[in-house]
């Protein structure tokens, strides 16, 4: 059985005691030290991996400069901080074994916006994409693009000087800085803006640590001039952090934003940012060029630099692989046909803006025709992307280059560690040719994609950080990088930061290293400020990249069989997809709700892991335990979870932290569909809780939720007393006592006596046996779930007539069970024994040749997911289902005139079946009809989710930020439908409104066909 299994160290003494002085001090922020929380924080996006003493969450710039106040007194010596944006960093920037202060969770309010003189003032938390969808209605956009925008924070991306596609044009992030209000670390409050000569001798005047940075700063530049110009590389990415190189400002004024620029938070934290905003582009188009070898495209890339566009992106051959099998693919294809006679093996993607359309059509006439003459016809073909959604829609494919490299099968994965260096453009392609054969002489694969015409590509080499053997290519690939980059006149740090990798600084530096060393003096004497990056004190050591844990070391302990057992958790990259700002998204609506990581499914995914290590190293193998604890008597198990959950000295089992990050998923899938590396947290979910459970007692909720569809028939024949229980005030109460909420009310209509009533049969193998092949040709087989079933009949009964007016015989699926609640909660043995009755009935059916549609999208998709490896044959969604019959259907247009249609899809359905939205246009589209579709969220019921007390307030909350202001926007002619089930229920719950499913609407408008087909 699985024992308790022992937490993390509880914090220090010391920093116990900083924490609570902080709490006396008035720090108004959350303070987080639990194991749970510190698991989460240990990674970013590197292959390391370094637990923290705990996490801070400040509400403002008052609580940064409690932080540093307490920091500096005396008894909290010992202790240092390290700030924290959206913790996607590639290089361990923000790792420590110290104190993280993330402004990410309270401090993201966009303070300003002066469209007149083009500026935005923001605090730290606030995400690039989140600050660009409150530019759009001024026709501005802050401007330094990166593949992590819809997470990436401001405060982050100063903290790096990050940038990416678009460089050449926009610059990096500190090309757009105006001002920072910084909090240093003796506490001063500062804002750093740009100084002429005057205001730069009055305010280095000062006796305090601002005016000292200030003479320290100006010094150096103004001695070092000749040498800064000569360290300094003339590269649109040029070493970032400390940058000497651009603190005399053209203007001539003084910036010492250029050296915070890049700083890591090393020098101060960053409270809020004034920026330059420039306007968005009228006119943009994308010109995708293959090519049948990398190389080509690669060498190609100078001569589309040449023709002086707005930017020039290159992937290899293996991303675009891993793109092609991607949720955003679909949406892209089309730009990128297979070529006769051969295979794609690279692509550029050239960017063309103008604020014209002629203006537009001018540029890619002289780029298309430059493509098609002379020595630049060295492409295979190329597609031309106008507009921008469908520009939109390719660079969100290049976005997730990052992420997809992740996704491959086995340990041996892609990993960042030597990711970003920079080049000369003209060297690029001979230098890439080298470090190609670095790789292939150490038998390493790899995936390539970036920014040629800033002379950076992405290049993760394919290790398993749990052999030896490979840990050490990790030092020998570094340093033949090193040298590599510095032959071809280039940088290791192009684009994202220093971090782990510090150790090369005083190489890249040389003698202007000691005025780095001098600097980080100025601003931080006593080295707290994320100590170890890009500069230290003489007597204290660089951070060197083989001396900080990687997660490797954990993942040795759990094992490869282990790992690869539990749906990806313990393959989580970390690049953070997840922490989607965009409450529209559908990806993890818990972490939208919380605004905490360890309920996103990086946090959950962390915390599985840390709970695999755990029984790991108690030599307890978690696929073994959950057949034993199948096999078990059920008296005996019920009396060892009463005694367990019932015994104090289990209440600090490291299990109870990954329950509590369990509970607040909603099981949508969600994660599944949209994460690139297809972390699926309710899949491993399932399997915590069935052992969790095995150990500990259930709630209450459990079993009735888990038996739901058996009972449902029973509960039927008794509709009037459950409906007065979930109907009245004191029902409502009653059922909340065992953890019910919020439960919908059973419909009055009888499925199958109205089934009966039509004439409709139940397809069993005596109705199948009686139909010949022709009749079976013309039926369809309706797989109702118990839910539409019974508590929406309607839908089922719309899909019937609908059927018929299509000239088809309709059938309903006898009664099953799809086990769906069953394997949300993890009673997997029940699941699995469920699961196969119903495969079985359904693999007779499509032995029969009868085609199945199910009706709602959660449940029809469980059978592609929770029933892999049961269940071959295809039950349809009903889109599906109507695009192989789009010759069946015609509207009548007096139905349709006056009206607009919007749908609500299902969020398990858009990001699983990422084909389907386009699908229900289609369908629409033949029926003359412009189908409009909600960008919406979760809506929060999530199948039983939103029906239990506990999970009630973050239910209504996640309706609130997309659903309710769709619903409230409506007006008297707009027709909204909803695929699914459980949002029908959420809207009927919340605004007591009634909107139909797809099928009742397209039931009423289609014309019936007078002829069977």
């Amino acid at each position: 059985m699985i024992p308790r299994l022992q937490p993390k160290i509880s914090v220090s003494l010391p920093a116990a005691g900083f924490f609570q002085r902080l709490v006396e001090a008035g720090f108004d922020g959350d303070i987080e030290t639990g194991p749970a929380s510190r698991t989460v924080f240990s990674t970013d996006n590197s292959i390391y991996q370094l637990e923290p003493t705990g996490i801070l969450f400040p509400r403002g710039v008052e609580d940064l400069q409690v932080v540093t106040a307490v920091l500096s007194e005396p008894a909290f010596h010992g202790i240092n901080i390290a700030p924290r944006g959206g913790g996607t960093g590639t290089n361990g920037q923000s790792l420590t074994s110290g104190v993280v202060v993330d402004c990410s969770r309270h401090m993201r309010s966009i303070l300003e916006i002066d469209p007149v003189r083009r500026v935005a003032r923001v605090q730290a938390g606030v995400v690039k994409d989140q600050l660009n969808q409150a530019l759009k209605p001024y026709g501005l956009f802050f401007a330094p693009e990166l593949s992590t925008s819809n997470r990436a924070t401001i405060g982050g991306m100063i903290s790096t000087d990050a940038c990416g596609q678009g460089s050449c044009l926009y610059g990096k992030t500190s090309n757009h800085v105006l001002g920072l209000r910084i909090v240093l670390a003796d506490g001063s409050d500062f804002w750093s803006r740009p100084l002429d000569a005057g205001a730069l001798e009055e305010i280095a005047a000062s006796k305090d640590r601002v005016g000292k940075i200030h003479r320290t700063v100006e010094r150096i530049t103004r001695e070092k001039r000749d040498r800064i110009a000569e360290i300094f590389p003339k590269l649109n990415r040029y070493m970032t952090g400390y940058d000497l190189a651009h603190v005399r400002r053209a203007d001539g004024r003084f910036d010492l934003n250029a050296v915070l620029c890049g700083s890591e938070g090393t020098l101060a934290m960053i409270a809020e940012a004034e920026l330059n905003l420039l306007p968005i582009p009228a006119h943009a188009a994308l010109i995708n060029i293959r090519y049948g070898d990398f190389n080509t495209a690669l060498e190609d890339a100078r001569n589309l630099v040449a023709l002086k566009v707005a930017s020039v992106e290159t992937v290899d051959e293996k991303v675009l692989d891993l793109a092609r099998r991607d949720i955003v693919w679909p949406g892209i294809a089309r730009f990128f046909p297979d070529d006769a006679g051969g295979t794609t093996d690279g692509i550029n993607i050239v960017e063309v803006l103008a604020d014209h359309e002629a203006e537009l059509e001018r540029k890619l006439s002289e780029v298309t025709a430059a493509l098609d003459t002379g020595a630049n016809a060295r492409h295979a073909g190329y597609t031309i992307a106008r507009g921008h959604a469908e520009v939109e829609a390719i660079w969100s494919m290049r976005k997730r280059a990052v992420g997809l490299l992740g996704n491959v099968e086995g340990p041996v994965r892609p990993v960042a560690f030597v990711e970003d260096t920079a080049v000369p453009p003209e060297n690029l392609a001979a230098y890439i040719r080298e470090f190609r054969a670095l790789l292939d002489s150490a038998g390493l694969s790899y995936g390539m994609f970036g920014h040629v015409d800033a002379g950076v590509l992405h290049v993760r080499p394919a290790l398993d950080l749990t052999r030896d053997a490979h840990v050490r290519l990790v030092r020998e690939i570094s340093d033949a990088v090193v040298a590599l980059t510095r032959k071809y006149g280039g940088v290791l740090w192009g684009e994202h930061g220093k971090g782990v990798r510090s150790e090369y600084v005083p190489e890249f530096f040389g003698d202007l290293y000691p005025s780095l060393q001098e600097i980080k003096r100025a601003f931080d004497p006593e080295n707290r400020l994320n100590p170890g990056k890009i500069a230290t004190p003489a007597a204290e050591a660089l951070t060197k990249i083989d001396d900080v844990p990687l997660r490797g070391d954990i993942d040795r302990i759990i094992g490869n069989d282990i790992r690869s057992a539990f749906d990806n958790a313990a393959y989580c990259n970390g690049n953070g997809a997840c922490f989607d700002f965009d409450e529209t998204s559908p990806m993890c609506p818990s972490y939208k709700a919380t605004r905490d990581r360890r309920f996103s499914p990086k946090g959950r995914a962390a915390l599985m892991r840390e709970w695999l290590r755990l029984l790991a190293e108690q030599g307890i193998d978690p696929r073994d335990e959950a057949t034993r604890l199948r096999r078990s008597a059920p008296l005996a198990g019920l009396a060892r979870r009463a005694f367990n959950s019932l015994n104090p000295a289990n209440q600090a089992d490291f299990s109870h932290e990954v329950r509590a990050a369990m509970d607040t998923c909603l099981a949508c899938k969600a994660c599944a569909g949209q994460c690139p590396v297809k972390v699926s947290v309710p899949a491993f979910r399932s399997k915590f809780l069935e052992l969790y459970y095995g150990r500990y007692l259930r709630p209450l909720k459990d079993p009735l939720v888990a038996a739901i569809e058996t009972t449902l028939p029973l509960v039927r024949r008794i509709r009037p007393a459950y409906n007065l229980v979930v109907g009245t005030r004191a029902g409502r109460a009653m059922m909340r006592m065992v953890g019910l909420t919020s439960l919908p009310r059973l419909s009055q209509i009888s499925l199958a006596k109205e089934a009966a009533r039509l004439g409709v049969p139940v397809a069993t193998a005596q109705t199948i046996e009686a139909l010949s092949p022709a009749e079976r040709q013309r039926r369809v087989v309706f797989v109702a779930d118990s839910f539409t079933a019974y508590f929406d009949p309607d839908v089922a009964l719309a899909a019937i007539a609908l059927a018929r007016k299509m000239g088809l015989s309709p059938l309903l699926a006898a009664s099953h069970i799809n086990g769906k609640a069953l394997h949300v909660h993890g009673y997997l043995g029940r699941f699995e024994a469920a699961a196969q009755r119903t495969a079985r009935y359904l693999q007779q059916l499509d032995h029969a040749g009868m085609t199945l549609v199910g009706l709602d999208p959660s449940m029809t998709l469980a059978f592609r997911s929770e029933y892999k490896g049961m269940l071959q044959a295809a039950v349809l969604l009903p889109q599906e289902w109507l695009a192989a019959n789009l010759d069946r259907v015609a509207a009548s247009p007096s139905v349709v005139e006056g009206n607009s249609f919007r749908l609500m899809a299902h969020c398990t359905e858009r990001t699983n079946a990422p084909a389907s939205v386009a699908q229900w246009q289609n369908i629409f589209e033949s029926l003359g009809i412009d189908l409009q579709v909600a960008q919406t969220g979760c809506c929060g019921m999530a199948g039983t989710f939103g029906h239990e007390a506990r999970n009630r307030p973050i239910s209504e909350r996640l309706y609130a930020m997309s659903w309710k202001p769709e619903l409230d926007a409506a007006g008297d002619a707009d027709i909204l439908m909803a695929t699914g089930y459980s949002c029908r229920s959420q809207v009927k719950e919340i605004d007591n409104r009634r909107i139909p499913h797809p099928f009742q609407v397209i039931a009423r408008i289609i014309s019936a066909k007078t002829e069977i087909r």
